[in-house]
């Protein structure tokens, strides 16, 4: 009687949704907490558990219509999350390298997986669509070459560009293989698939950014909207895909790949979207691929076996075959060679999204999802312990940027705030400065020291503004230290408290214009450089920050040979890349200067360096775009006069230019 009740119990799923959703949200707690602690990935955790609770499992749950949906929805966000870690940028460096690595990367596997599955009794449909999987890869080890430090490195740059290309084609090759299946890849199919999909993909890449930034100006001051649209951006996408007849995935893919450059990196948007997505939405599709599996079945058709095994063979064998290849062809060692392979194995994301569509329209049988999950257990281990084990062995030199160095300008971050709501861009540059290097926000404001004691509606607020300013922070994800301080003035509070605490770098706003007194005697900001002993960076922002899609450093050539340059260039390359902006350098030459050529700079060998002669305002104002964040350097002989430091030019610039975003840097000698 008590077995009957226990096999009644088992094979009855749960049906109440809290029960339901309790146990779902368990298995998101504890399932990837436990296989990393052995050092598997938590995607490995998920899947497994999905299997054990599933209906080819104990039972605990039924794979109905609301984990079907939840599923679809992590799908989709799990390929605009790729999408999102996918920047064309990527293709810039080392291109041409980057489209063989691609094309290699993704021939290879078509061409031995096909013949791999077909060999096995498969029908040549299936077995294309299998050999797509072993085609497109997931960067799972990236996390570990960002810890080596190696992410500019050519080798990671190859890597980057040729998995865009690689998991484009391989989505591709999803969406003709589904609609030969279903017997729809008709003369008209092609001649309606080839004009839409350049329609579609033209309007996602081009018409989408301008879409976003246009809505980011309208309302970016309101995070909720702002999360909103990218949902709303992510479903429509999704949801036209299927209009011009191919699947939702590759929507979701190309909605992730446009509005990225819209969402820097290390902004709270993106860490809500990369939040959410991975505590929430994809766990959910992990389990409730794991149901899909039927660990039955390697009893009961020992088939399975064999499937598995080819599978996870020819996986391995046809991603180190082009990485081995290509690795030759561009003269690189051995290291490079397993780290380029190392990246490229892993099978996850696209190759999920993929196997999941085929199964559901019966193209694939289970014996292949089960294939399919033993290759992603397979590889997902061994991406990031190959990567790890050879990427360690990269030399520092190899890198085309140098890694952020101890004492570098984001360790501690001091911001100064009167009011969080109107200087948010003030707080989000300060954001990205201190979580490129892994530094510590420090926000501080001042009470002016007064005859009379500070009332306790002064205090109020003081303690509102750093709470305002620690919530954004927390947002972000950033360490931060609030700092309330009584002070009889502005400047020497500030340069009081950057001693005290050991500031690297100080971020203050800017109006745009100076009044005549400050003019004439300096303001706070001229008082706050004469008496700082680390750089200040005097910022103005009209529009949001992240709207940003140029950096643009403008220099005389006298500037060249201050020893500060060095930082100016650097700084420069550290906000192009958190804010995925390009980077432009204009050489203001005098009318009767010598040219100098820069050299050591770190710069990438293709950034754009325009030489001009002629008046510093004037050709920076004709150069000047929308969108632009221009980076001056501050006047550093100017630093004992009485006059205002910010001088004639940024003035002159910021009054033509309102809209231009303008940061100028003082760095002490």
């Amino acid at each position: 009687m008590t077995d009957f009740l226990m096999t009644t119990l088992i094979s009855t799923p749960i049906k109440d949704p809290v029960p339901v959703f309790l146990m779902i949200l368990g298995i998101m707690l504890i399932a990837p907490l436990l296989f990393e602690k052995i050092r598997l990935p938590g995607i490995v955790g998920l899947i497994l558990a999905g299997v054990v609770v599933g209906p080819n499992g104990l039972g605990l749950l039924a794979r109905d219509n609301t984990i079907v949906l939840l599923g679809t929805v992590g799908l989709l966000f799990l390929m605009f999350m790729a999408g999102l870690e996918t920047s064309l940028d990527d293709m810039k460096y080392n291109a041409d390298k980057a489209v063989i690595f691609g094309l290699a990367t993704f021939l290879v596997p078509m061409a031995l997986g096909t013949g791999a599955m077909m060999a096995i009794g498969y029908d040549l449909l299936p077995a294309i669509l299998v050999a797509s999987c072993f085609a497109s890869h997931t960067l799972l080890a990236l996390p570990v070459a960002s810890k080596l430090g190696i992410m500019r490195s050519q080798v990671m740059t190859t890597t980057l560009g040729g998995t865009l290309i690689t998991n484009i084609l391989a989505l591709l090759v999803l969406a003709v293989v589904v609609r030969a299946h279903e017997g729809s890849l008709t003369l008209e199919f092609w001649l309606f698939l080839i004009p839409s999909l350049i329609i579609y993909t033209f309007l996602i890449l081009w018409g989408l950014p301008r879409l976003g930034r246009w809505f980011f100006q309208r309302f970016g001051h309101d995070e909720g909207a702002e999360f909103t649209f990218v949902l709303a951006t992510l479903f429509v996408v999704s949801y036209g895909a299927e209009l011009v007849q191919i699947e939702p995935i590759i929507g979701a893919f190309l909605a992730g790949v446009a509005i990225t450059q819209l969402i820097p990196q290390l902004s709270p948007l993106m860490n809500r979207i990369q939040f959410i997505g991975n505590t929430l939405f994809v766990p959910f599709f992990l389990i409730s691929v794991g149901m899909l599996v039927n660990p039955g079945i390697l009893i009961q058709e020992p088939r399975s076996l064999v499937v598995s095994g080819v599978m996870v063979a020819a996986a391995i064998i046809s991603k180190y075959i082009p990485a081995w290849g290509a690795g030759k062809l561009f003269g690189l060692n051995f290291d490079n060679i397993m780290v380029m392979f190392g990246l490229s194995v892993a099978q996850a994301a696209s190759t999920l999204a993929a196997i999941t569509v085929a199964y559901n329209i019966e193209l694939v049988d289970q014996l292949t999802v089960n294939g399919t999950i033993a290759m992603i257990l397979v590889t997902c281990v061994a991406s990031p312990w190959v990567t790890a084990q050879w990427g360690q062995k990269l030399k520092p030199g190899e890198s085309i940027t140098p890694t952020p160095k101890a004492g570098s300008i984001g360790d501690r971050v001091l911001v100064p705030v009167a009011n969080p709501s109107t200087e948010d861009n003030l707080l989000q540059l300060a954001i990205l400065l201190a979580k490129s290097s892994t530094g510590t926000l420090l926000p501080l404001h001042i009470l002016l020291e007064q005859n009379a004691p500070i009332s306790p509606e002064d205090k109020a607020r003081q303690s509102q503004l750093l709470s305002t300013a620690e919530m954004i922070a927390h947002a972000a994800v950033a360490n931060v230290i609030p700092i309330g301080r009584i002070d009889e003035s502005i400047d020497k509070g500030i340069a009081r408290v950057a001693e005290e605490k050991q500031a690297s770098v100080i971020v203050c706003g800017w109006k745009g214009y100076s009044t005549y007194q400050e003019n004439l005697f300096g303001g706070v900001i001229d008082k706050i450089v004469q008496r700082s002993a680390v750089p200040v960076l005097v910022t103005r922002f009209p529009l949001p920050i992240e709207h940003t899609a140029r950096v643009f450093l403008a220099f005389t050539t006298q500037q060249t040979y201050a020893s500060s340059f060095g930082q100016s260039i650097e700084l420069a390359k550290s906000l192009a890349t958190e804010l995925k902006a390009s980077l432009q350098l204009l050489q203001v030459i005098s009318v009767r200067g010598a040219t100098v050529e820069l050299t050591d700079t770190g710069l990438p060998p293709d950034t754009p360096i325009q030489r001009v002669r002629g008046n510093f305002v004037r050709q920076v104002s004709r150069l000047l775009k929308p969108n632009d964040l221009l980076l001056l350097n501050g006047t550093v002989e100017q630093k004992n006069q009485l006059f205002s430091l910010l001088g004639h030019a940024p003035e002159a610039i910021a009054r033509s230019h309102p809209q231009v975003a303008m940061i100028i840097a003082y760095f002490p000698q």
